[in-house]
């Protein structure tokens, strides 16, 4: 079994051939793709006049705050545009796939994250609210697993369910690697718009799991989520993780080649 995740950055610039790859795994393989889609978040929320708001932890990453309004857009356009957008494509090959988020089936539940500790724009610590972001706390498979038993392909809204049933806005990675975990899939595959880790302006082909532990402080933002959600599906029992671009051809067959991309086991 693999898991697919597609990255938000990168849905609308996937290089067509995606298709074909899967069209051709999915003769072969159960397959689960999970999905981003930021952008189209932040392009519709700013149509609808409800402006973005982006905050910087004290480590330097930045991630978008989440209000009441803003998670209702994100589910929105998460569960609705892009998700059925991926559904429709797959479709076009052929491929029966149906498109659910974390709540359906509670298949994620995550916790609320009270309060975030941010940088002002002084570059001063203070804390805010949560919002409504959550850290995956739990998967139930069921679902997806009934899916795939009858021949379907799921593609995954990363929404998950909090404990008080609100809808939370949860990292598409570690989401997926959580996902990849729960159904004790062999491999995670990340597509993103880079090739891989990039280390000195080098890409880094091969990783174990302890070297990429080592390297988590080292890395810059982006990335730096793709290879933490590579160590913690590795920490519950997928075999490999590969990160690789979607913008060459046939990205998915590619990466599972071990061609030009970065390999942890």
């Amino acid at each position: 079994m693999i898991v697919i995740k597609i990255g938000g950055s990168i849905v609308e610039g996937l290089h067509s051939s995606i298709l074909d790859d899967f069209s051709e795994l999915y003769k072969k393989e159960k397959i689960v793709v999970v999905h981003g889609g930021g952008k189209d978040v932040t392009n519709i929320a700013t149509q609808m006049g409800k402006e973005q708001k982006f905050i910087v932890s004290p480590e330097g990453k930045q991630s978008r705050y989440t209000d009441k309004e803003t998670s209702m857009i994100f589910t929105m356009v998460m569960s609705g545009k892009v998700n059925k957008n991926i559904t429709a494509m797959l479709s076009s090959k052929g491929i029966p796939s149906v498109g659910i988020t974390g709540i359906d089936g509670k298949t994620i539940r995550a916790v609320r994250k009270k309060k975030l500790v941010i940088l002002n724009e002084k570059g001063r610590k203070m804390v805010i609210d949560g919002g409504y972001t959550g850290k995956v706390s739990d998967i139930d498979p069921k679902l997806i697993s009934v899916l795939l038993d009858n021949g379907y392909l799921p593609v995954v809204s990363p929404i998950a369910l909090g404990e008080d049933y609100e809808f939370l806005n949860i990292d598409g990675d570690r989401a997926a690697a959580n996902i990849a975990g729960a159904l004790k899939s062999d491999i995670v595959i990340f597509i993103t718009n880079v090739s891989g880790l990039m280390m000195e302006e080098k890409l880094v082909n091969n990783l174990t799991l302890e070297e990429a532990s080592k390297l988590l402080p080292k890395i810059g933002p982006g990335m730096e989520k793709k290879v933490l959600a590579s160590t913690e599906a590795l920490t519950l029992g997928v075999k490999k993780t590969i990160i690789a671009s979607g913008l060459v051809k046939n990205p998915i067959l590619s990466a599972l080649a071990h061609n030009n991309c970065t390999v942890i086991m």
